[in-house]
């Protein structure tokens, strides 16, 4: 993907980290014309947190940082709503954005740099054990492939996805795109209120 690109925004009340699976249901028309633009495309769309409003009705106003997203699988189980399961790939921060006449939010974005896999840490080891715990409960397919538990961004994306974070959290650790913060945010949680580690 190139920078400077032009996609769709979709303002969620959650926030979509890279390799992330986010399942949608969609029935808005102007989103259903999006998602079938992107499955005829083979294109992404931006998911970003909502900053005022809500999904439905009006255009929310979205956050700056946000994360493309592709649809992975896809079900129109009747007409006029589709299930989507959306993979995350790449941050972006919104330069421009505009609402269409059917109400979607269309932006140029630009792309951030893809992060490169950084060694998780004997300080961060007991994490990796409790996420590989998680996925072998829920299931290998609830989560992206390959599972990368020795990857510090993984490991923090993952757990981020999975815990009750504050939002505010949750967005902070997207837009400073820093694992090991992301991991220091994980265990002060776990450890403030499981009592896990």
């Amino acid at each position: 993907m190139a920078s400077g690109l032009q996609i769709p925004i979709f303002p969620l009340g959650t926030v979509l980290y890279p390799d992330g699976m986010l399942p949608l249901r969609i029935f808005e028309q102007r989103y259903l014309e999006m998602a079938k633009g992107c499955i005829r495309d083979n294109s992404v769309f931006g998911v970003c947190r909502i900053r005022e409003g809500l999904e439905v009705g009006t255009p929310a106003v979205p956050y700056d940082t946000g994360c493309t997203a592709r649809i992975a699988e896809w079900d129109m189980p009747h007409l006029g709503v589709f299930h989507l399961v959306v993979q995350g790939e790449a941050v972006f921060r919104i330069q421009e954005q505009w609402i269409t006449k059917s109400g979607l939010i269309q932006a140029h974005v630009q792309l951030q740099p893809a992060q490169q896999p950084e060694a998780l840490s004997a300080e961060f080891a007991a994490l990796a054990e409790l996420l590989g715990k998680i996925m072998a409960k829920l299931g290998a397919s609830r989560f992206p492939r390959p599972a990368r538990l020795d990857d510090a961004a993984w490991v923090a994306y993952r757990l981020a996805e999975l815990l009750p974070l504050e939002l505010d959290t949750k967005q902070r650790l997207l837009e400073s795109r820093n694992p090991v913060e992301g991991l220091r945010e994980v265990k002060a949680f776990l450890q403030a209120r499981q009592g896990v580690l």
